[in-house]
């Protein structure tokens, strides 16, 4: 098992880097359909670090206020629930910790500002799929993943997405 040096090195400062444990939870974006990769990675790697998985779905279409909704949030709510039946399905029973949790805004943002809150030790997220409207968003938009990397400090972990199989069987 790896452990850290008790002891300094010859000729070392304060420049000497000394590991820590990783303790704070793995933060892993999902969305509505989502391929169950992006989840059992993050799962994988709460597992190794023996951390608490959080999973996160940002809502871009509405924002959390006081005030009571109608009709979009309905939409939210069934989203939700649907993800989180879904990571019950993928993740109950494998003994690791985990919750889910539904954000709203920006995704980049939004995910950013809950890693700090949740002191997570690293934000997992999956590339998206590979069709021309995505591709078309992405260049209007950008990419959730390399928004976060340059918005904050956590290091971010991006799973790519299989690629899709022809009907004989074989990837694009």
């Amino acid at each position: 098992m790896n452990e850290p040096a008790g002891e300094s090195l010859p000729g070392a400062g304060a420049g000497l880097f000394v590991p820590r444990r990783i303790t704070g939870p793995v933060l892993a974006g999902v969305v509505p359909g989502q391929p169950r990769a992006v989840v059992h990675r993050a799962a994988e790697l709460a597992y190794t670090l023996d951390v608490k998985l959080i999973c996160a779905y940002v809502d871009i279409t509405s924002y959390l206020t006081d005030e009571p909704h109608d009709g979009p949030v309905d939409d939210v709510e069934a989203t939700s629930a649907g993800i989180r039946e879904r990571l019950e399905n993928t993740l109950d029973g494998t003994g690791i910790r985990w919750s889910f949790r539904t954000l709203s805004g920006d995704p980049a943002w939004a995910l950013g500002q809950f890693a700090e809150s949740a002191d997570a030790s690293v934000i997992v997220v999956g590339t998206r799929e590979r069709v021309l409207g995505i591709r078309l968003e992405q260049m209007l938009v950008g990419s959730v993943a390399v928004e976060l990397t340059h918005r904050q400090h956590r290091p971010v972990l991006v799973i790519p997405l299989p690629r899709p199989t022809t009907p004989g069987g074989t990837t694009d």
